[in-house]
């Protein structure tokens, strides 16, 4: 029976359905990776060993029982801020944190498609930061290079993705934060139209800025997890139209109007592309062009679209810090933004006023064009401790000249996917985002299977972290 530790979650599903393995035996080899990798890639922040095997168990009577779901008995991972019945949601904190009494609703929806949830990943402090280290758990570490971090805020469900420890993952982006780590991971992460996937038990997350989505190795299998945690809470307000994301995935995207930009929006960081971003960029733009699209340089207007963000934001750290028991447990910089977001919430309503205009100004880009290309990230992925001991506004500074691409689509609420880009000369992943306006996750999508089948950047894989090999799988450069 196989359990290739990168056979992906079609695979598995596949396989699974077929009768070639036991949902017992993927279990067990993705707690077994896990367990063998904690003290390398430090992934997870809880792990479901027991009460996981006893679901897979449960998964293989009923695949023995002739039930087909989506994905019956395939393990996966969600992201530690994302509730799971009996679970404590640390969400990157140290402190006492009762067990969650019940599921969020994108993992009951994930839950309902048959997956089994190996555990909860590792994030950085109320996902703030572009980086998953912290003093609750130490720091989350990249499997191209373990000295270099895997990006953040989703960084332990890209780490454990691409070291092949589960085939897929749930993430949450509010400022990019599952383009991030997909890119600094060689991965595929998709940022959905918000509303797409639930973000219960809340009903309007970081005030609008954050989504839930997939990270997986490829385009098929990050929209195989879409449309099974796609949906809404009774109770959420924004509804978005039902989409087949695996459908889009096998179908052609047809000639479409591609504008490459690499000047970011303005940040007053003075970012810019870092030459071996800027080449890999370029060099998916002119594969596009190949592949019979019409790409051409072009700068869209996003105005002062940080105006809108930062109320925003820092209104959703306070709201979260708010609720955590022990205030004092949280880090500096928390507490920092936690301040700031008390000052700035009374802007909150303006920030979000100004939303429909933005849509507007942005919006006009695509009359000319169907998709936006950018770099995901300014630089490749920073070494582990390169934001120690920095102040807030420092820190800020920092992550903001590192990753100044991604934001403004939060802002907006629209769909992104961020594709691999290739290595840089030392071996470290980057990777381009493909943007699109409201509801264009289909178009995206196929566009990004399209360059899938001509890259086949999932071929490509990181150098075996310490003990993976003996549990199933050695990774290939």
């Amino acid at each position: 029976m196989s359990t290739d530790p990168f056979g992906g979650l079609a695979e598995h599903a596949r396989a699974l359905a077929a009768g070639e393995t036991t949902s017992e035996a993927l279990v067990t080899g993705a707690l077994a990776r896990i367990e063998a990798t904690q003290g390398t890639l430090n992934a997870f922040r809880t792990v479901r060993g027991e009460a996981a095997v006893e679901e897979a168990r449960a998964a293989d009577r009923r695949l023995a029982a002739g039930e087909r779901l989506p994905l019956l008995g395939v393990p996966i991972a969600v992201k530690d801020d994302t509730d799971v019945a009996g679970v404590p949601t640390f969400f990157g904190c140290a402190g006492d944190i009762p067990p969650a009494a019940e599921d969020g609703e994108a993992v009951r929806r994930l839950r309902a498609a048959g997956a089994v949830i190996v555990g909860k990943t590792n994030t950085c402090e109320l996902g703030q930061w572009p980086f998953t280290e912290g003093p609750a758990f130490g720091a989350a570490r990249n499997p191209w290079s373990t000295g270099h971090t895997p990006g953040g805020s989703s960084g332990g469900s890209a780490a454990a993705v691409a070291a092949g420890l589960v085939p897929a993952a749930l993430g949450s982006d509010g400022a990019g934060s599952i383009r991030i780590p997909a890119a600094w991971t060689h991965l595929v992460g998709i940022k959905p139209q918000r509303g797409r996937v639930s973000v219960h038990p809340y009903d309007d997350c970081f005030q609008g800025l954050t989504v839930n989505g997939p990270l997986a190795r490829t385009v098929a299998d990050a929209a195989l997890l879409l449309d099974a945690a796609a949906g809404a809470h009774p109770r959420e307000r924004f509804r978005p139209a039902a989409i087949d994301a695996s459908a889009a995935a096998r179908r052609q995207p047809g000639r479409l109007r591609i504008a490459l930009a690499l000047r970011p929006p303005l940040t007053l960081t003075g970012a810019r592309a870092h030459p071996e971003v800027r080449r890999a960029v370029t060099a998916l733009a002119e594969t596009l062009a190949r592949l019979g699209h019409d790409v051409e340089e072009a700068r869209p207007r996003y105005g002062l679209v940080g105006f809108a963000f930062l109320p925003r934001a820092a209104a959703g750290i306070a709201a979260y810090a708010d609720r955590h028991p022990d205030p004092a447990l949280l880090d500096p910089r928390t507490r920092s933004a936690t301040r700031s977001g008390h000052r700035l919430g009374r802007l909150v309503p303006a920030a979000r006023a100004r939303e429909a205009a933005q849509h507007r100004r942005i919006g006009a880009f695509f009359g000319g064009f169907d998709v936006l290309l950018t770099p995901t990230t300014a630089v490749p992925p920073p070494r582990v401790g390169a934001f120690d001991g920095l102040s807030a506004q420092r820190t800020d500074i920092k992550i903001t000249a590192a990753c100044p691409y991604a934001w403004p689509w939060n802002v907006l609420g629209w769909p992104g996917v961020n594709v691999p880009a290739g290595l840089t000369s030392a071996g470290l992943p980057v990777g381009a985002q493909l943007l699109g306006p409201a509801g264009s996750e289909e178009r995206l999508i196929s566009l990004a299977a399209q360059l899938e089948a001509d890259q086949r950047w999932y071929e490509k894989r990181p150098p075996s972290p310490h003990g993976l090999a003996a549990v199933g799988g050695t990774p290939t450069p």
